[in-house]
């Protein structure tokens, strides 16, 4: 089938939505008030914040608490009470690990809006710090990003660039071009949306355990969304832009590496099922990559459905990013705020690299130290840590490491750990550690260059 075929309001199908997902997800904007450049849903994001500032800390209690106390009824009732809505099945039917974190979260967040119990949880430094500030720059984020993600997803964007993208994926990554297509749903909408489709198509037989273990630990990235709640904190939202193509740079750079080296050169090439689906990566004859890239997305978009469908797939973007965020990171980011703040861990974790960091001349290098392992734990963590540090080139690298480390067992590595991808704690591990070792030059020299 050719595009030619298609009629016209199929092409608008594709055409329309594809454009205005670009101008609010990745177009950037000057804004002349404080002379920073941005996206369109950053504007959106910090006018909602300002509109609701005064009630943000209270909806994200009641959020955190809401989820918390409907995943323990659904554990206690049963997961097939909710076999009639399957959506908020796989929202509230979480690993008993996610649970218990989940109602810590909860615990976490009433103490800290009520201020009750010890200051070490209720600190302007720990658990107020995510309540009253994280958590309202996550809260305006996700609801615009949640509801509006579809625009890149669902009408033929990533169709067009996954065939555009098939004859590099091969040779530079040792991968199917299939793959660019988990790839760009991780940079374009969130990297736990490239672990499910990767574990989906390696339990289907579509990759190799290699391919499958590569494409979950190197592209399911971090996407422009956190990017921009990660930036925003450590007080840098007039830097986007260079910050995104310097993550982009060196997790690049990462890509080409990882793949080659162990553990994942290690993993077996072979398939989860005895016979591979075999799918064809060929162009065909009448066609060159760009107009079977676009004869392919122009048939995802005239599939797509509705007005209505939009915004109910939005309107659960939104709440898996409240739900399935929200409690995780006020559970975990606490306990390792209360661990930094109180205790000498991360110093002593941290000491092995202020050698490096004062080589690579990385001004405050002992408090930037503290930062690089406890990104494993969750991502957002080394940019609440490293947000009070004054050098703005600590923490510019600070928040590109962060993000560039990619396995943080809050989201990625803990969904990778529940899927069928063969990786485990060591992988994932081993693997952050690398990723630091490759990509941490790298920022430094970039952002020598920028400041």
């Amino acid at each position: 089938m050719k595009a030619s075929d298609f009629k016209i309001s199929s092409h608008l199908k594709f055409i329309v939505p594809s454009i205005l997902g670009i101008f609010l997800f990745i177009v950037p904007f000057y804004n002349a008030e404080d002379q920073s450049v941005t996206i369109v849903i950053a504007i959106l994001a910090t006018w909602i914040q300002e509109t609701l500032a005064d009630s943000l800390s209270l909806i994200m209690m009641l959020i955190i608490s809401i989820t918390a106390i409907g995943t323990l009824l659904v554990k206690l009732m049963g997961p097939d009470k909710l076999d009639r809505t399957p959506f908020f099945k796989q929202l509230f039917n979480v690993p008993w690990v996610w649970v218990v974190t989940r109602v810590l979260g909860m615990i976490f967040a009433i103490m800290v809006y009520f201020q009750i119990g010890p200051e070490a949880v209720t600190s302007d430094v720990t658990g107020g710090l995510l309540l009253d500030s994280l958590l309202h720059v996550l809260f305006a984020v996700f609801l615009f990003a949640g509801l509006f993600l579809p625009l890149l997803l669902n009408f033929g964007l990533l169709e067009l660039f996954g065939v555009i993208l098939t004859k590099i994926m091969r040779p530079v990554f040792k991968l199917p071009g299939r793959s660019s297509i988990d790839c760009l749903a991780s940079w374009l909408g969130d990297g736990t949306i490239g672990v499910l489709l990767t574990s989906k198509q390696y339990e289907e037989g579509y990759y190799t355990k290699r391919e499958a273990a590569v494409i979950g630990t190197t592209f399911s990235v971090v996407s422009i969304t956190f990017s921009l709640v990660v930036i925003q904190q450590v007080g840098l939202a007039d830097m986007f832009i260079p910050f995104y193509l310097t993550v982009g740079f060196s997790g690049l750079v990462a890509a080409l590496i990882m793949p080659r080296i162990p553990p994942l050169s290690r993993k077996a090439n072979t398939y989860v099922t005895e016979e591979a689906d075999d799918i064809s990566e060929e162009i065909p004859e009448q066609h060159n990559a760009f107009t079977y890239g676009y004869t392919q997305a122009v048939e995802r978009g005239s599939k797509s459905s509705g007005v209505k469908e939009f915004f109910k797939q939005g309107g659960q973007n939104i709440l898996d990013m409240w739900m399935g965020v929200a409690p995780i990171v006020m559970a975990l980011g606490t306990i390792a705020l209360i661990i930094a703040e109180f205790t000498p861990v991360f110093t002593w974790l941290g000491v092995p690299f202020i050698p490096i960091l004062e080589l690579l001349q990385i001004p405050y290098a002992q408090a930037a130290s503290e930062t690089i392992l406890v990104g494993f734990a969750d991502m957002f963590l080394p940019a609440i840590i490293g947000a009070s540090i004054e050098s703005e080139l600590t923490r510019f690298v600070i928040a590109a490491l962060s993000v560039t480390q990619l396995i943080y067992m809050s989201e990625v590595g803990g969904l990778l750990l529940g899927s069928k991808v063969p990786v485990n704690l060591k992988d994932l591990f081993i693997i952050f550690l690398l990723r630091t070792i490759i990509t941490l030059p790298i920022i430094a020299l970039i952002a020598h260059l920028i400041f």
